[in-house]
């Protein structure tokens, strides 16, 4: 498969109304039925005229859909649609992550959406992607999470910054999930998190200990710094002989992504990445962009916009 996703406005309400069409066709029968059956080509490009969607081609051909429909801070997710001849592919997981940094850069706050309470797999799909259940009002669940934010990083002076200024919305029981590459700077970030939580002992790479706890200075949570890198999975984890109460502390935990999401119900993942993707000599020069993706109900009413 040769993927495109792209932004579309009502021009594309053709294409967008015959992914929708597919996709919910191929739904189970519903009573009442879906909206989206009943869905026009000059509805569709009703829907798309305000904020526009996304379109996801296969070798031109679209295959994934959804409208963006933005309500005061928020913004509501429409019409997700994949083609049943393109499904199990991951294309749905990927249109909706490109949803996630397009909200995530024109600043919305949380976003939102409406699913079937029937269709117990789709919810399943929503929650695997940071979504709460926020209500019911049948047939609907209604869901939500919060949008990313994403930062521009132009040095490691401004990623020790980015550390400090995210420790002010942490507390004690916090999880923070830190992914990138080699020398990316999850190290340089969590360094600016201890000097913010006021913990003590100059933080480094834990790569050859696996982990480390550092005291807090204050009245503050203890900071649990762990490098996964080398860990099997999840149980190895858990085996870690760490004299603190994670429940107390704030724990980050460096290549954590697929092993530390079960440490806590709620976690913020920092993703950090090469804004120019390419090394260059000097890594103070070398600027990243960092998301910040808060999952679960603890980040649901937490604004982290006022860090970007």
């Amino acid at each position: 498969m040769t993927l495109e996703t792209r932004r579309v406005g009502p021009e594309a309400a053709a294409e967008v109304l015959a992914v929708v069409k597919a996709a919910f066709a191929d739904r189970p029968a519903l009573d009442p039925p879906a909206d989206a059956l009943a869905e026009t080509e000059d509805s569709i490009a009703a829907m798309l005229t305000p904020s526009g969607g996304l379109l996801t081609l296969d070798d031109g051909r679209p295959v994934g859909a959804l409208v963006l429909d933005p309500v005061e801070d928020d913004v509501y997710l429409r019409r997700v649609s994949v083609d049943p001849a393109a499904q199990g592919h991951g294309l749905a997981h990927g249109l909706v992550r490109a949803a996630l940094l397009d909200i995530a850069r024109a600043g919305a706050r949380r976003v939102r959406l409406l699913a079937r309470q029937e269709l117990p797999r789709t919810i399943g799909f929503w929650r695997e992607l940071g979504f709460v259940e926020t209500g019911r009002h049948a047939p609907y669940v209604e869901m939500a999470r919060p949008a990313p934010v994403v930062v521009d990083v132009p040095g490691a002076d401004d990623m020790r910054e980015l550390g400090r200024r995210v420790a002010a919305y942490l507390t004690g029981g916090d999880v923070l999930v830190l992914s990138g590459e080699l020398g990316a700077g999850k190290t340089t970030f969590t360094q600016g998190l201890g000097e913010g939580l006021g913990v003590r002992g100059g933080i480094t790479s834990p790569t050859f200990v696996i982990s480390r706890v550092h005291p807090s200075l204050g009245d503050g949570p203890e900071l649990v710094h762990v490098d996964a890198y080398r860990l099997g999975g999840r149980a190895e984890l858990d085996d870690l002989d760490l004299d603190t109460d994670l429940d107390e502390a704030v724990t980050v935990v460096e290549w954590g992504t697929g092993i530390a999401e079960g440490l806590a119900e709620a976690r913020l993942e920092v993703r950090i990445t090469r804004a120019t993707g390419q090394t260059v000599a000097d890594p103070e020069a070398d600027p990243r962009v960092v998301e910040l993706d808060g999952i679960g109900a603890r980040w649901l009413d937490t604004d982290l916009r006022p860090i970007g």
